[in-house]
């Protein structure tokens, strides 16, 4: 069980394990498939959980590298701003905060049903069932797919360092670094059920 961090009812539109999420289309049974299509396992699980400790009191710091990348390129900072690419601070905030949630939620859950149902709200997030809904938001329709996908290595690369900050020995670090490196790729993929033509998933 997650016992790491209590649910943050003050964090908006951060619903993990509420009642009224819509199930996942994925089942159980693809989610093993994709974890074995991704070699992630029980050492991965074992993995992830001690990159938690690590990450976990460096929310912030962290946070700040991938906000400040998103600042640095408005492609990808479009997809938090007006029509007329005026950004939206409280949407960034809001998403910031569940960004770091998330973070923990890699690191700490059981990859169960609940999990799934929540990678599937994610995704619906992402794409223009649900995007802007849960802040209440003029911004754009969907963030288009390619661009997350594409984040996967600046999501992972930039985590590195961080795993690195703990005094942990390097075969530690690599261990960390894989599993998270797998669980991100994993997510991705789980994102990728709105975008993908029924059945194709």
């Amino acid at each position: 069980m997650y016992q790491r961090q209590p649910q943050p009812e003050d964090i908006p539109g951060y619903a993990y394990g509420a009642p009224d999420l819509p199930s996942s289309t994925v089942t159980l049974e693809d989610l093993e498939k994709l974890k074995a299509a991704v070699m992630f396992g029980d050492d991965d699980v074992a993995a992830l959980r001690m990159a938690g400790d690590v990450l976990s009191t460096q929310l912030d710091d962290i946070l700040d590298v991938w906000y400040a990348f998103i600042e640095a390129n408005p492609f990808l900072l479009h997809y938090f701003s007006t029509p007329d690419d005026r950004p939206i601070n409280d949407y960034l905030q809001h998403v910031r905060a569940r960004f770091g949630m998330w973070i923990l939620d890699t690191c700490f859950r059981s990859y169960d049903q609940e999990w799934l149902d929540y990678q599937y709200e994610i995704a619906q997030r992402h794409y223009s069932t649900k995007k802007n809904k849960t802040d209440h938001v003029d911004s754009t329709p969907l963030i288009n797919y390619h661009y997350i996908v594409a984040l996967i290595y600046p999501i992972t690369a930039t985590v590195k360092p961080f795993l690195s900050n703990r005094g942990h020995s390097a075969d530690e670090v690599e261990r960390m670094y894989n599993a998270w490196f797998k669980s991100v790729t994993m997510q991705v993929a789980l994102w990728g059920v709105p975008f993908v033509k029924a059945g194709a998933f």
